[in-house]
């Protein structure tokens, strides 16, 4: 009989107000998996960042690449399963194009930072599971509002805009290992237990093959 492979990481992805952290919270509860969060509250450049992007976009995206390579290594190096909120790919493939076609990162700052992603990119494996949260603009912008964090009041619509496009664009052509994709306009999971479970039936066909 075939030994069933050990899932070891699952990664959430997402935009900005996409309920990445709750549904990595949900499913770590129910799979007793590890959960790994984004440490917004510790970040140095974040605030400084929406304040000034063009000054700080290269400082912040470097932040995120080292802090999202030792969570990959430590996840190769543990036994456990852990479930990831954002990943190291969302930095490169839509947060820093994102910013160098707004003209808030140099061309100088991106093909740098770009190089340094493809390189960490041979060292790291793809998640076992990649959960993409998809959703609309005004179901971005309604969930962003009811969080209410401070730095995050400025956000503008239009860049929200492009880091959906940039998201669908990268999903579309996603490629590295099995993907699931939720549309959360549709599926509720914060409120709904059915739209909750309905992601985990999905996530257990998916893993599992269970049915």
């Amino acid at each position: 009989m075939a030994k069933i492979k050990k899932v070891k990481h699952i990664a959430v992805a997402g935009n900005i107000g996409a309920g990445k952290t709750t549904l990595t919270e949900l499913l770590s509860k129910h799979y007793k998996w590890i959960p790994q969060f984004e440490d917004v509250d510790h970040n140095p450049y974040l605030f400084d960042f929406y304040e000034d992007m063009p000054r700080w976009s290269f400082n912040l995206q470097i932040y995120f690449l080292n802090s999202r390579l030792s969570q990959l290594l430590e996840i190769e190096k543990g036994t456990e399963t852990v479930i990831q909120d954002r990943t190291i790919y969302e930095d490169a493939q839509i947060f820093a194009p994102n910013l160098h076609e707004m003209g808030l990162m140099s061309k100088r700052d991106y093909d740098n930072y770009y190089e340094f992603f493809n390189t960490l990119n041979q060292m790291v494996k793809p998640p076992d599971l990649l959960i993409y949260l998809k959703a609309s603009v005004p179901t971005l912008v309604g969930q962003i509002q009811k969080r209410g964090r401070e730095y995050e009041e400025n956000i503008r619509l239009d860049y929200l805009k492009r880091l959906n496009e940039y998201y669908n664009k990268w999903i579309d052509k996603y490629k590295a290992g099995p993907l699931l994709i939720i549309d959360i306009d549709n599926n509720k999971f914060p409120e709904n237990e059915e739209d909750l479970g309905d992601i985990i039936s999905k996530i257990d066909a998916k893993l599992f093959g269970l049915f």
